[in-house]
């Protein structure tokens, strides 16, 4: 063995490096991942309809505009004699989703607002929370933007 070939092995060894970077720096970014979307339906009562939209108008879409929720639209829905608050919000990411929750539900606000609006009757019911991710094909792939 020379010493010439150590120093050869050692330039394509240096040559293929290169090229492994330059491959990777050529190949384009990966999109960023779409996000996600949460429906949160509400059963809510009539006798007590106009105090739940007072508290979710007025204290509820105010702290969580603090812990950077994106409420996309709010709708109200009756079936039957069934009378639900439905609305969707965006996320980037099912982890941001889930502690932006917790924040809020732990909000000293938020709890002390609960406590005090219960002496006027139930506002709410069963509560249906539902994470939506959107297909490939949808000609929609963020709501808000």
């Amino acid at each position: 063995m020379t010493f010439a070939s150590p120093i050869r092995a050692l330039g394509a060894l240096a040559a293929l490096c290169l090229l492994a970077t330059l491959a990777r720096a050529a190949d384009p970014p990966k999109p960023a991942a779409a996000p996600i979307q949460q429906l949160r339906i509400y059963e809510i009562f009539e006798d007590t309809k106009p105090q739940f939209h007072a508290r979710f108008r007025d204290h509820a879409t105010r702290i969580m505009q603090r812990y950077d929720f994106r409420i996309v639209a709010m709708w109200e829905t009756r079936q039957e004699q069934r009378t639900e608050f439905a609305y969707l919000l965006e996320w980037p990411d099912e982890a941001t989703m889930q502690d932006r929750w917790a924040q809020f539900m732990a909000d000293e606000e938020w709890t002390r607002i609960k406590r005090e609006t219960r002496g006027q009757g139930r506002m709410v019911g069963q509560i249906q929370d539902r994470t939506l991710r959107v297909v490939e094909y949808s000609p929609q792939q963020h709501l808000l933007d």
